[in-house]
């Protein structure tokens, strides 16, 4: 999945956990609660189930990673609000 500069998905949690690997450039992920965390080419980042995150570009670079899910009970995401740009520019 590439992202362009700003572009970011919207909070969701998986049920089974998400594995992303970075494959270029840099970017952002946000567990809900924490600050979020800067993300570069290479870094491998395991997000448990049922945690609610997003991830995607930082506002001056695009970013492509890999996203790996896993399915339970048919499912492997909850979608839920799209982040705000407000949530977006917090650090």
């Amino acid at each position: 999945m590439t992202f362009a500069p700003r572009a970011r998905t919207a909070w969701h949690s998986h049920p089974a956990g998400q594995m992303l690997i970075v494959t270029a450039s840099k970017g952002w992920v946000q567990r809900e609660g924490q600050a979020r965390q800067e993300i570069t080419s290479g870094d491998v980042v395991w997000i448990p189930a049922g945690i609610k995150h997003w991830h995607g570009a930082t506002d001056t670079n695009g970013m492509s990673h890999v996203a790996i899910t896993y399915i339970q009970n048919g499912k492997n995401a909850d979608w839920m609000e799209l982040v705000t740009d407000q949530e977006y520019a917090t650090r």
